[in-house]
């Protein structure tokens, strides 16, 4: 599932956790989970992208994600990500291009009611190590709030 997209990639990591939802359910907590503070640092991203003139989109407006609305289809947008191949029962790989990167994450349903969440980042030029170096710490934060917002059950 993850094998074309991890193909030569710059960086690769994979976080667990269990939770008794379905795929789409725990996509949707996951990709809807965005508190004040994860708006700021992608505040500060934008400042940063735009000091760097890297290509990049603007804050990202985000809001609660149904599940019904999650689409497993290659196009299908799932908040600032493009789908680039999922099953509704398997996984969802979503991905961003930037000039400076591409970076991907990828849902899994694994049995015994877990999920593996994976980061997959391939860096195209010079100026993507170091922008991730700068974002890497952060990311680690998010990744750890979004896994929890995805195994919480929903409301």
């Amino acid at each position: 599932m993850t094998e074309p997209f991890a193909d030569g990639a710059d960086y690769v990591e994979f976080k667990e956790i269990s939770s008794e939802n379905s795929l789409r359910e725990f996509v949707a907590g996951l990709f809807g989970w965005s508190p004040v503070w994860v708006k700021a640092l992608f505040g500060v991203r934008y400042v940063l992208a735009k000091a760097l003139r890297l290509d990049t989109a603007a804050v990202p407006r985000s809001g609660r994600l149904r599940p019904e609305d999650v689409g497993f289809e290659a196009g299908d947008r799932v908040a600032f990500f493009t789908v680039r191949a999922g099953d509704p029962e398997r996984y969802l790989v979503a991905g961003v291009d930037d000039s400076h990167l591409s970076g991907y994450l990828t849902v899994e349903a694994l049995p015994g009611a877990r999920f593996r969440l994976g980061t997959i980042v391939h860096f195209h030029n010079r100026v993507g190590p170091a922008y991730f170096a700068l974002i890497k710490p952060f990311h680690h934060l998010v990744i750890r709030g979004m896994l929890k917002a995805g195994a919480a059950r929903p409301a």
